[in-house]
């Protein structure tokens, strides 16, 4: 699959698969590894999300009225 196909996919269509897995066939080390992944995931979502927050301060910002 090439990248246009993968944009192509829903959002978060990556990560159904993973959601649906058995996770009895996981091992103690495989769950702490896959929890360590997520959170990591997690972190960078919460990161994208305090970029987007900050351009929509700074544009609101730039274009508020004055005195309002």
């Amino acid at each position: 699959m090439d990248e246009a196909e993968e944009v192509r996919r829903g959002r978060g269509a990556a990560l159904e698969p993973a959601l649906k897995e058995d996770l009895e066939l996981f091992s103690v080390g495989d769950l702490e590894e896959r929890i360590a992944l997520l959170e990591g995931e997690i972190d960078r979502c919460r990161a994208q999300i305090g970029r987007k927050a900050a351009g929509r301060e700074a544009a609101d910002a730039l274009f508020r009225k004055p005195g309002g």
